[in-house]
């Protein structure tokens, strides 16, 4: 089991910044990916960005060059650093893990966090 909180969800203006963190904790060695996905009020959970063990990042072509994804060397935190936010990024951040337990067939486990609130105001 992986278990994930989240932090650093707060009210801001309408162009300013907020950093999300994102600490697991549990069977944390065959953590794969990390990840945000924000859920508005009446819309569908949609990935923000999330980033490989390897480093390698996605984005939402809506938070691009705004948002940055990070994760620290041990790998059991994920940062997301959002700049220039915007009142349509308004959401619960939700952080997910994803591990991948070697074997044959190898077994993939998705986890999520509580989530943590977004608020923007124009």
């Amino acid at each position: 089991q992986v278990q994930l909180v989240e932090s650093g969800g707060g009210l801001v203006q309408a162009g300013g910044s907020l950093r999300l963190s994102c600490v697991a904790s549990g069977s944390i060695l065959d953590i794969n990916t990390m990840g945000w996905y924000r859920q508005a009020q009446g819309k569908q959970r949609e990935l923000v960005a999330d980033i490989t063990t390897g480093g390698i990042t996605h984005y939402a072509d809506s938070v691009k060059g705004r948002f940055t994804i990070s994760r620290d060397n041990a790998g059991n935190t994920v940062y997301l650093q959002m700049n220039s936010l915007k009142p349509e990024d308004a959401a619960v951040y939700y952080c997910k893990a994803i591990r991948v337990v070697p074997g044959i067939p190898q077994t993939i486990y998705g986890y999520w966090g509580q989530g943590t609130q977004v608020t923007v105001s124009s």
